[in-house]
């Protein structure tokens, strides 16, 4: 609608142009004069000439009439459909938008909003993380904006659509889209554009999986190779299942996991899990933990000593797991 508006503009403006030259070349008048003459005549106020035309003027004056009559019609018809279809109101809320998204840091992207990437920002949004859908399909973007999310309509692979996401100041980027292909343009593109950010690829084929490693990935999942295995988990070992459906799926559920960064300022640093008593204090339980280096210990003991930057894995009631983020 914006180019068809710039092409009505583009018409019209072009009409006055032709007009202007036409009086000064044929009649010989100033340039003032022959614009007068030309935005009364194209608007058919119907005033009377501004000085008495030739037989040469007067036929140029009435094709300039024809054509000007059809180029403001062409204009004003395409500024009211402009308006009353409600694009003026949606380039306004772009633009709102926009300075909203331009204010976010820290932030999570979501590239693509397809099957798999609509329950990412469902789950980013239970967890009241700000974060921004792409995605070049209409229906898609209007469901977004439906839901109240901030959304990039346009190519995620391109990079002007990523800085629009604001990819330089954000934490992670998650890419769904439906193609290894594009998914690796993606991953390339924000690794490219940001060293920081934290890279999450959906692969089709456990093929792809090095390929997006290699463009800056920092995690790989493949969606039918988990489903097959959580199926196969669900045979085996059902209660282990039902478990990990309580504690990872959001809706209305009591238990979740979560991770929690120690800083410096907490009174847990420089204790033992014992000593820190935080399974008493908070009711969260400590699963596992991360240190700086990035080892990983899966079955902490009661005297591992917590340190600045220990990134902790707990499991607990959403009240417990926000007294415990407070304590850290």
């Amino acid at each position: 609608m914006m180019r068809r508006l710039a092409i009505a503009l583009g018409v019209l403006g072009a009409v006055i142009v032709a007009g202007i030259a036409g009086y000064v070349l044929i009649e010989g008048w100033s340039v003032l004069d022959a614009l007068y003459m030309t935005v009364i005549t194209v608007g058919t106020v119907g005033y009377s000439e501004v000085h008495e035309l030739t037989s040469g003027g007067r036929v140029f004056t009435m094709a300039l009439i024809f054509g000007g009559f059809g180029a403001m019609i062409f204009f004003l018809g395409t500024v009211i459909d402009f308006v009353v279809e409600g694009h003026l109101r949606g380039y306004v809320e772009g633009r709102r938008m926009e300075k909203r998204i331009e204010s976010l840091t820290g932030h999570h992207i979501v590239a693509g909003l397809g099957r798999v990437g609509s329950v990412v920002a469902a789950m980013l949004e239970e967890e009241d993380g700000a974060f921004v859908v792409i995605d070049a399909d209409e229906e898609r973007v209007e469901y977004a904006r439906e839901q109240g999310w901030l959304v990039v309509e346009g190519d995620a692979t391109a990079e002007e659509t990523l800085y629009q996401a604001g990819v330089e100041r954000a934490r992670s980027l998650v890419t769904t889209l439906d193609t290894d292909a594009d998914n690796l343009f993606v991953t390339f593109t924000a690794r490219s554009l940001s060293s920081d950010i934290f890279i999450v690829a959906r692969s089709s084929h456990e093929s792809s999986e090095g390929k997006l490693r290699k463009a800056g990935a920092n995690r790989v999942l493949t969606p039918n190779i988990i489903g097959g295995r959580r199926m196969a988990t669900m045979v085996l070992h059902p209660v282990v299942s039902d478990f990990l459906d309580l504690v990872t799926h959001g809706d209305k559920v009591e238990f979740r996991l979560q991770e929690v960064e120690l800083n410096g300022g907490s009174p847990l640093v420089g204790k033992t899990i014992s000593e820190a008593s935080v399974r008493d204090k908070t009711g969260a339980y400590i699963l596992a933990i991360q240190s700086p280096s990035g080892t990983v210990n899966t079955n902490p003991s009661s005297d591992t000593m917590l340190e600045v930057g220990d990134r902790l894995v707990v499991l607990g009631t959403s009240s417990q797991l926000r007294s415990l983020t407070q304590v850290c």
